[in-house]
């Protein structure tokens, strides 16, 4: 992972246009080729980004964007989208990178990892005619919880958790995009399956062709007044 601290602008143009004006902020380059621009305020979530798959090139300024004081400009592209965002650099007041290995994943708690054995049992919840490949199924950064198959043989990954949230969508693309690699497996469906998705989780899972399962924990133990219901 690479750590910038710059002076910059940044200017987002695709389906949505964007512009961040003149001032210092983290830039935050992964591994997977995403950018994220972040300000010493907000928490979290970065002012403005570009998710994977995309490339960057770190090109020069023009002599006219030289006399304005820009020393690089970095232009990210989506690879399916060719939505591109571009930052300006004034001024770098840190460059560090780092190595920070594979990471193992979120460890899930004991209702997670009931969900996921309930959902194995009960596959037919994703819809008719779904079975079970196998539970746990291993990529090169991490177990998708379950793999299974439509009516039509198409493989299905699911993702699950008691409450999902923005996180738990951009992990599952990150399996999404791995497994559509193997033509074994593609094309793989994504489902996010969860007792409860906050709003902006669902509008992205939306945006992404991700299938949203809410899970009633209740219900698939068998205990009366509960439903599942699938959007």
């Amino acid at each position: 992972m690479r750590l910038v601290i710059a002076r910059c602008s940044v200017d987002y143009a695709g389906r949505l246009s964007a512009h961040l004006p003149l001032a210092t902020r983290l830039l935050m380059l992964k591994a997977d080729g995403s950018l994220l621009v972040h300000s010493d305020g907000g928490s979290y979530k970065p002012l403005n980004w570009m998710s994977p798959p995309c490339s960057i090139e770190i090109g020069e300024p023009t002599d006219e964007q030289t006399e304005a004081g820009i020393q690089q400009v970095w232009t990210v592209t989506q690879k399916k989208t060719q939505d591109k965002l571009v930052v300006s650099l004034y001024e770098v007041i840190a460059d560090e990178s780092h190595d920070l290995g594979v990471d193992p994943g979120l460890v899930k708690d004991g209702v997670e990892a009931h969900l996921q054995q309930l959902l194995s049992e009960q596959i037919e919840l994703l819809g008719d005619g779904h079975t079970l490949v196998r539970r746990e199924y291993m990529t090169a950064i991490g177990p998708v919880d379950i793999l299974a198959r439509d009516d039509a043989g198409a493989s299905v990954a699911v993702e699950m958790k008691r409450n999902a949230n923005i996180d738990a969508v951009e992990q599952l693309t990150r399996y999404l995009e791995l497994m559509n690699r193997d033509p074994m497996l593609r094309p793989v469906q994504g489902v996010l399956a969860a007792q409860t998705v906050a709003p902006q989780a669902r509008t992205l899972a939306e945006d992404r062709g991700i299938r949203v399962l809410v899970l009633d924990y209740d219900a698939m133990r068998g205990i009366e007044g509960g439903h599942t219901r699938l959007f």
